[in-house]
This record gives C-alpha cells, sequence and structure tokens, in this order.
C-alpha cells in the first residue's frame, strides 16, 4: 500500500446518515455536528467529516473567510474538520434557529426538517464521519471544504443511482439506509482526497503535497510500510538519494515535522488502531510498532493520548458502535 491508502485506512471512519431536510426558498441554517446529532450513533468522535448530499434542488455554503460555494443535485460537500458552517438558498444569508423544528427519530424514520418559503425546493441529507485517532496527517491536511459529483469517474452512475436511491429509502426510514449513505460517502470522501492531490500547486507544501514530491513520498512510503523498523534519518536519506542535513530540511519542509517525530507520531497512531482492535498484549503492540519496552510506549501515548494504552483500550472498548 502506499502512504496515503495507509492512512486513509488507519483513520478507520465510522459513518451515518442523521437528518432528512427538505427546504423551500428563501431559507438559511448554521450547521455544525454536535453530541446530539451522533447521540444515536453512540459518543462523539474525536474528529468529525460533516457532509452533505444534495439529493435535489442546490445549497450555498458559507464558511467564515472564504467565498460561498454553490453545491448543485448529485453532489456531496464535506467538511473535514467540522467548521460551523451555514447553508442557503443564496449567499449570506442570515440563518434562522432550527432546534425547535427538528422532528425527532421515531425508531423508523430519521430525524426531519422541514423550513423555509414557498420558492424553490432543496433536499438535503445530512450526515458525518467520524474518527477516534486525534491529529491524523491526512484529515489535518486538508483543506476546510471538499466537494465532488457523485456522477464522476468511470463508475459515477452507479454511485449516483446508488446515492439516489439510498436517500429515498432513508426517508422513508429503510432498513440500514442510513449505514449505505454513510458507506457511499465515505468512498466519496476517498475520491475527493484523490482528487485534490491532483489539483495541488506545484509550490505547494504539506503532507499530502509531501506525497507528490518523488523523494518525501517515497520516504514517507517506507516509514508506513515498515513502522516497526529502527529507522534513522541517515539511512532513509540515502534509500532516496539525498545528504541527511537536505532530506530533513526537504522533509519538514513539506510535512511540517522532521522524519524521526513523523514517525512516532504514525507508529502512536498505529498503535490506537490496534489496541482498538486486537486483543494482543500492549508490550507485543509496543514492539510492533517499533518501541523496545512497554513503559517507553506508555509514556509516549500517554503524552500523545493523555490517557495510558490500557485505559484507552478499556474505553474504546466501552464504546457503542457508530452506525
Amino acid at each position: 500500500m502506499d502512504a496515503l491508502s495507509d492512512t486513509i485506512s488507519a483513520i478507520r471512519l465510522t459513518s451515518s446518515a442523521f437528518l432528512d431536510a427538505h427546504f423551500g426558498a428563501p431559507w438559511c441554517i448554521q450547521s455544525q455536528i454536535t453530541p446530539e446529532d451522533c447521540a444515536p450513533f453512540g459518543p462523539m468522535p474525536k474528529q468529525i467529516i460533516a457532509y452533505h448530499y444534495v439529493a435535489s434542488g442546490c445549497l450555498f455554503l458559507d464558511l467564515d473567510g472564504d467565498e460561498s460555494i454553490e453545491v448543485g443535485a448529485g453532489e456531496v460537500v464535506l467538511i473535514p474538520r467540522n467548521d460551523r458552517h451555514t447553508l442557503g438558498s443564496a449567499p449570506r444569508l442570515k440563518p434562522e434557529l432550527i432546534d425547535h423544528l427538528i422532528q425527532p427519530p421515531d425508531g423508523v424514520k430519521p430525524a426531519t426538517l422541514q423550513i423555509g418559503g414557498s420558492g424553490a425546493r432543496a433536499h438535503i441529507i445530512c450526515g458525518f464521519m467520524g474518527c477516534e485517532i486525534p491529529d491524523n496527517p491526512l484529515l489535518s491536511a486538508l483543506p476546510r471544504v471538499l466537494r465532488i459529483k457523485t456522477n464522476d469517474g468511470a463508475g459515477g452512475p452507479w454511485l449516483r443511482d446508488s446515492f439516489q436511491r439510498a436517500a429515498e429509502e432513508f426517508g422513508l426510514g429503510g432498513i440500514g439506509s442510513s449505514t449505505v449513505l454513510g458507506k457511499l460517502a465515505e468512498l466519496l470522501f476517498v475520491e475527493a482526497v484523490r482528487r485534490y492531490l491532483v489539483t495541488l500547486p506545484l509550490d505547494q507544501t504539506g503532507w499530502l503535497a509531501g506525497l507528490r514530491d518523488p523523494k518525501i513520498g517515497r520516504a514517507l512510503a517506507m516509514l508506513h510500510s515498515e513502522p516497526g523498523r529502527a529507522w534513522t534519518a541517515d539511512e532513509l536519506a540515502g534509500a532516496v538519494d539525498m545528504s541527511r542535513s537536505a532530506f530533513s530540511e526537504r522533509f519538514s519542509g513539506f510535512v511540517e515535522m522532521p522524519p524521526m517525530r513523523y514517525l512516532s507520531h504514525w507508529r502512536l497512531q498505529l498503535a490506537a488502531v490496534r489496541l482498538r482492535e486486537s486483543p494482543r498484549a500492549i508490550a507485543q503492540i509496543a514492539y510492533e510498532v517499533g518501541y523496545e519496552s512497554e513503559a517507553a510506549f506508555s509514556r509516549a501515548f500517554k503524552q500523545a493520548f493523555g490517557i495510558t494504552p490500557g485505559k484507552w483500550r478499556r474505553y474504546e472498548s466501552g464504546r457503542a458502535p457508530s452506525k
């Protein structure tokens, strides 16, 4: 696997749709995923990607300091870091209070919202993707907004039809429709990331730009393929035919941290996933990700996550599944 695939795999997204919304122009609402939105699916994840699927009509998305984005029918717009934003029938409208208008799920149908005037209609499905691993390099490197059309690409017609059918079933309370929409959104998220990577300017820096760089991309791939190996900066530099000083400077310029610190960060990301998903002993997991002792691993893990590996494992095993 390449470093991008490794990092996406380590995110271990959980996903679900939670609101079936119908609007009539003029309309405008403020949106941000909250613990209440996540409650039917489990505790609020540590990192959240909000998404909105426009089943019909269109919307304008506004984020503070950014230009309004028009999103049409068949498009999905993703907010990778769950920034507060507004959705409306036109740019820069004043949002209405909607908490008292949302009808909670009734055990069959999802939460619903109907608001607005008698103008152009819009049908929007709101959902989220969650991740329990903090500071994932991919999520930190993404822009504030990603958008993608469900009918783009070789499998576009199938994805568009699948989204549309799942959206219709979701509004009727179809069994599993929320999970289907979430998994389809995950597919689009991966595709949106791949397309964004292609569009990065040649002088762009950051983790994603580093993947595209022949030298740094190769070094990242090696670190991800053998995270437990006792890598040194000298060894990595030699493997990509660079001097240590030039390599360290170039790596830090893209990834915004030295190579050995990045390796430590990635090892802890992997360890967190394995603690949650594997019954193996903590000492064994520590060894697998490159730590010579359980004590050293526990110190590093607590510094990064705020709790010990054992407490992390117990906490994660007690969480309700987000499905």
